[in-house]
């Protein structure tokens, strides 16, 4: 909780996005939140985002807002690049320009996948989509600025609104006799609300005076498994409460083909965040379960 720290002045992109979302609830008592949603803010305007920021004239900015639609974005570069690579860009300049720090989410799309084990932050990035692309861009501009910045890649996010797997399997685990999941592509499935927690954590290190070095670091649930285990552990949860739940059977990627591609390893390790500021993450399992529970 906020132990008397000044009140901040928090903008935050994005307004009904899963981080937003969360965001919304779990940062309300630090200050003024300034939410400014597709309708208050458009992103592919670089000059309106100036007039956004320079009017609210904020204490931090949150970039939440993003263009996620992975498998669209090939079709569509131009759109992913302008909200994921320019406008944060955009965000950091003014930033710079006031003196005040911001918070980008970045993803596991800028790894090609390839290595072996969990990837760390000092490891080369090779997007394999245009989205991943876009977000990488993302990053570079922000870091071009030199403002003070801590771009925060996750993994996997779910939560219980928007689009998303874990919505998507509730579903369809209860309309269809059989599912068909990949069970190649190993990551960590993580709730929005643990991102928007351990986002608080940081702001409340910053506030205290007890910041870290800023830049880049890795936030994603702890543990891993594939799209196969978290459909399974889904399906379980339906089980739990007599609801009908669909066979289960694993396949491959290049069974299940996409327009973008993905990588098959996405675990990111997030120790660089635990040793510097002091933030962790708890277990996808005890995650999803929390998630679970706000449902009802």
């Amino acid at each position: 909780m906020n132990t008397g720290s000044p009140k901040l002045k928090i903008l935050i992109s994005g307004k009904t996005g899963q981080v937003a979302r969360e965001l919304q609830i779990r940062l309300a008592d630090l200050g003024e939140l300034v939410v400014l949603g597709r309708d208050e803010l458009d992103l592919s305007q670089p000059e309106h985002i100036r007039a956004q920021v320079q009017a609210h004239a904020p204490d931090l900015i949150i970039i939440a807002a993003a263009y996620t639609a992975v498998d669209q974005a090939e079709s569509e570069p131009e759109v992913a690049n302008a909200i994921n690579a320019t406008a944060p860009g955009i965000f950091a300049e003014e930033a710079k320009k006031l003196g005040v720090p911001l918070i980008y989410y970045s993803t596991d799309y800028v790894f090609d996948g390839t290595k072996e084990g969990a990837y760390t932050e000092d490891d080369a990035t090779n997007p394999l989509s245009v989205y991943g692309q876009s977000k990488l861009l993302g990053e570079k501009a922000i870091a071009a600025t030199g403002c003070d910045h801590l771009i925060l890649r996750t993994s996997w996010v779910y939560s219980s609104h928007g689009k998303n797997f874990l919505l998507t399997m509730q579903r369809l685990l209860q309309e269809k006799p059989e599912l068909r999941i990949v069970a190649d592509q190993i990551g960590a499935p993580t709730w929005a609300g643990t991102i928007a927690h351990s986002t608080r954590q940081l702001i409340e290190r910053w506030q205290a005076g007890a910041a870290a070095a800023w830049g880049t670091y890795h936030l994603t649930a702890r543990g891993e498994t594939s799209w196969f285990g978290f459909a399974q552990a889904i399906g379980e949860q339906l089980l739990a409460m007599d609801k009908p739940c669909a066979l289960l059977q694993a396949i491959p990627s290049s069974a299940y083909p996409t327009p973008a591609k993905r990588p098959l390893n996405s675990r990111l390790d997030c120790s660089r965040l635990a040793d510097q500021w002091h933030v962790t993450q708890p277990d996808w399992h005890t995650a999803l379960r929390e998630c679970l529970a706000e449902q009802g």
